[in-house]
């Protein structure tokens, strides 16, 4: 197999995210601070079970109209603000059913009536993150060998296979944000976790999916599901926001859904070491 030409036929064009600094006046694209929202927007709660639903913490924005020079792909609206919520005190993983709604993505087509809404009075302190300025440059990326073993079927040396990716300039990295792209895991390949939760079976330990759902993710998740975004750990100043153990956290969606713009059905994965 020559594993460098399959790399270069599957690699992918993801937008580099660089948090830090003071979000910049008057930008729509930014990390943390208030959000910009309509009128008339209901805040997305979230509660586990019989918990109390709490106020999602506001993660992230970007004005699609800034990302388009660095979407190499094309895949994302070009106009519009994109918008990500995440419940940060539960931190869920994904991997159970219930989890719906632990995280939202929002797509506001028309950016004339946003404005800044104020947190929720319920909202902890330790969910309202600072404004901070996200830059972006166009990358790449190569599949990691976690993908390329479900997607080739085969199993994959991945000390061998890291070399080959750092000699492609695409080598795991220490901290990484980004749009799109293949993900950079920590505990193994996500899209046939995402395939099979989101059609409602528990991924947390033995699972009771049926081998024809089983065979069927395995065979075709790779392919259904993609990367819309990935958030690393985010340092500036004071501030430290972390996932799990220096963790990741994911937001997949079927490529499908991503061309239909239904943000609405994106999934979220938690990984950490």
């Amino acid at each position: 197999m020559d594993i460098k030409k399959r790399l270069e036929e599957t690699a992918k064009g993801q937008i580099d995210l660089h948090i830090g600094g003071a979000a910049c006046k008057g930008s729509l694209t930014r990390f943390g601070g208030a959000p910009d929202l309509p009128e008339g927007f209901e805040w997305p709660r979230y509660g586990y079970g019989d918990e109390t639903p709490l106020p999602l913490a506001f993660l992230a924005q970007f004005e699609c109209s800034g990302l388009a020079k660095h979407d190499k792909d094309g895949l994302l609206p070009h106009e519009g603000v994109l918008s990500f919520f995440y419940e940060y005190r539960s931190q869920r993983w994904g991997y159970d059913p219930k989890d719906e709604g632990c995280a939202r993505v929002y797509w506001f087509k028309d950016i004339s009536g946003l404005k800044p809404v104020a947190f929720p009075a319920d909202l902890p302190e330790d969910c309202r993150f600072p404004a901070l300025s996200i830059g972006m440059s166009a990358g790449r990326s190569v599949m990691p060998p976690a993908d390329a073993e479900m997607a080739w079927q085969t199993d994959i040396d991945y000390d061998d296979f890291e070399t080959i990716r750092r000699r492609m300039g695409c080598g795991e990295p220490e901290n990484s944000s980004k749009l799109l792209g293949w993900a950079d895991p920590i505990q193994g390949s996500m899209a046939a976790e995402c395939q099979l939760v989101t059609r409602g079976y528990d991924m947390g330990g033995d699972t009771d999916a049926p081998e024809r759902e089983l065979i069927y993710a395995e065979e075709h998740s790779i392919d259904d599901w993609t990367l819309l975004f990935q958030l690393d750990t985010v340092e500036d100043g004071h501030f430290y926001l972390m996932f799990g153990d220096c963790g990741r956290i994911y937001f997949y969606i079927r490529k499908e859904d991503l061309a239909a713009r239904r943000f609405d059905r994106a999934w979220l994965v938690l990984q950490c070491y």
